[in-house]
């Protein structure tokens, strides 16, 4: 049966305001997707499922003319919201943010269709536990210590030794998970590329605390 116009209008409504709630705490956090991104995908999963809905039931009237299969249009929305969240996606050194915003997008994608599908119980239980995810496992997580890592170029004079650098970064703290190195004959100067972890966010300060206080330093720099 097909859902009359109340409750079709009711089920759009419904997905704007899930995905929107969810699109505020994104945006809330600075990220690229916000609020009206996330609005506006779950309302189009509604419109996409209640349509692909339509389709299915006026076809099986007579289905000797024409046979659609419902899966496949759900099925398409969900390949356009993969692009769509590999486009929040960004990688700055060893660090890749937005994961957590694709994630969202495609969640608020499916429960869009859930909606768009009268499954009104999945769909709430998947808004409720993303929102729990996102507001709650939040602070559990910032409490959790994680592994950091960090690139340090340094370059020094040629009288330094691999030796001096090292034992200069793990008196900081550090742990050196990979090193690399470049010679310039010209500039008779030296390259280090170290690959660092920590899990103490104070160990940056005494990195470069560290690093400045090096004579044979000439610059340096540390991302990640």
């Amino acid at each position: 049966m097909m859902p009359d116009a109340t409750e079709t209008i009711l089920r759009l409504l419904l997905g704007a305001v899930l995905g929107g709630i969810i699109g505020f705490e994104r945006q809330s956090h600075g990220r690229p997707a916000g609020f009206r991104t996330h609005l506006l995908v779950s309302l189009a999963s509604v419109l996409i499922m209640i349509v692909s809905d339509d389709f299915y039931r006026t076809s099986a009237l007579n289905p000797s003319i024409i046979r659609i299969d419902p899966a496949r249009i759900a099925a398409g929305a969900i390949t356009g919201i993969g692009f769509l969240g590999a486009g929040v996606i960004i990688k700055s050194g060893l660090t890749i943010q937005g994961l957590t915003t694709a994630a969202c997008l495609w969640i608020v994608s499916v429960i869009g269709l859930a909606v768009g599908s009268g499954l009104y119980v999945p769909a709430l239980t998947a808004f409720l536990i993303t929102f729990f995810a996102l507001w709650v496992l939040r602070r559990v997580e910032v409490k959790v210590p994680r592994l950091t890592y960090k690139i340090l170029t340094l370059t020094t004079e040629p009288v330094a030794t691999e030796h001096d650098v090292t034992s200069a970064l793990k008196e900081a703290g550090a742990n050196i998970a990979n090193i690399d190195y470049e010679m310039d004959r010209l500039k008779n100067e030296f390259t280090y590329h170290v690959s660092l972890t920590f899990k103490n966010k104070e160990v940056v300060s005494a990195i470069l605390e560290r690093v400045c206080r090096l004579p044979y330093v000439k610059r340096f720099n540390l991302r990640g």
